[in-house]
């Protein structure tokens, strides 16, 4: 590869980069930012956004593979080295709701477009890793519940999108809503409530 191809190649991942960062911004603040306000935002022009992007859809899909991405790494560093299983969803909880939080709105504008089924699918990795979580736990005793540990794990999932979706519509302050989630996926997992909100105060 020549020095040009290369020097080429670097621009165009940092214009990628920028209208991928840009983008975000202008949807948190507009959900219906259309492509010609991002392209202005970013400084570019209407091509170069449809260059990398061929559609508004294809723009935001990236961003949410990009927030899956976030949550995925969030969530290994949450869970190294914890044995406990309830220890161990607190942590993950509380570690993974900065950055859904970041990206609440995004995956409310993605139901839009990327379809709840397509979220859902994305969301696959971190799904199997909750349900060996939670089937852990289930057989050592720490979590009861009378549903099996995948149903569990989606019972969990949408708890966090519900939650999410109260802080959108005002109904939780969003500087709680991280703890609240967090005792309350606990407790639907049979964790009596003392205990969730002592765990969720402890390593927080």
């Amino acid at each position: 590869m020549t020095a040009m191809t290369t020097g080429s190649t670097s621009r165009a991942d940092a214009n990628r980069r920028r209208i991928l960062d840009v983008a975000l911004a202008e949807l948190l603040r507009d959900p219906d930012a259309s492509m010609d306000q991002i392209a202005r935002a970013a400084g570019v022009v209407r091509r170069t956004v449809y260059g990398h992007f061929p559609s508004r859809e294809a723009l935001i899909s990236t961003l949410v593979d990009g927030a899956v991405e976030a949550l995925a790494a969030a969530d290994a560093q949450a869970r190294a080295g914890v044995t406990d299983p309830a220890e161990a969803v607190a942590r993950t909880v509380l570690a993974l709701w900065p950055v859904a939080d970041r990206y609440r709105l995004l995956i409310a504008l993605a139901q839009r477009t990327v379809t709840v089924q397509g979220i859902r699918d994305r969301l696959a990795p971190l799904r199997e890793n909750k349900v060996r979580l939670l089937q852990r736990g289930l057989d050592e005793g720490a979590f009861a519940s009378p549903l099996p540990a995948p149903a569990l794990a989606y019972v969990h999932e949408q708890m966090l999108f519900a939650v999410m979706e109260a802080v959108n519509d005002g109904l939780l302050a969003a500087e709680e809503a991280g703890r609240s989630a967090t005792v309350a996926v606990l407790t639907a997992a049979g964790v009596p409530a003392s205990r969730a909100t002592e765990l969720v105060a402890g390593v927080s």
